[in-house]
């Protein structure tokens, strides 16, 4: 790792306006797709949700002893462990977002101290950017984790639901 941090250092210790515009680049995009991620999950928790509140008078309606009482009272269930995946998946992301986002600021900030000539400030800073730059890509794998789990509970619940509106299974 102290072999990347020095190459990172001597790329952007060369003086060039554009060596520090690539360091902050490929942080900021990643700041823009997990923004873009984040939103299409808090959608999907929205979903979930409505559906929630659409199921849940199914179950009360349902005496205990009908035989779609488990069906349904299963598809709640599920319902609401993808809700806690995606409120984890979230938290994931949003910790992406903010080390990202810090990363690329410290890149900026590294690629000051290295203009003005302060070596050392710039080295511990580019240390610290590398570092919450790993630490982002760590958080956005686990949300993209819990986002599959989520996933494979939707795909559950369409495959009962399908189940249950078969003309057979009535």
């Amino acid at each position: 790792m102290l072999r990347e941090v020095r190459m990172v250092a001597e790329v952007l210790g060369n003086g060039s306006p554009f060596a520090v515009l690539t360091a902050v680049v490929a942080p900021a995009m990643l700041t823009n797709a997990s923004a873009v991620l984040s939103l299409a999950t808090s959608n999907r928790l929205a979903r979930v949700v409505d559906r929630h509140r659409a199921v849940a008078p199914r179950v009360v309606a349902l005496d205990q002893g009908h035989p779609e009482h488990a069906a349904w009272s299963q598809q709640m269930l599920r319902l609401e462990q993808r809700a806690q995946f995606l409120v984890k998946a979230l938290r994931s992301i949003y910790a992406a977002l903010g080390l990202f986002a810090g990363s690329t600021l410290l890149s900026v900030i590294g690629g000051l101290g290295s203009f003005y000539g302060s070596a050392l400030g710039y080295r511990i800073v580019a240390l610290v950017a590398l570092v919450a730059g790993a630490l982002a890509v760590i958080e956005l794998m686990m949300g993209s984790v819990f986002m599959v789990r989520e996933t494979r509970l939707a795909v559950q619940n369409l495959a009962a639901e399908a189940q249950l509106a078969h003309p057979e299974h009535r």
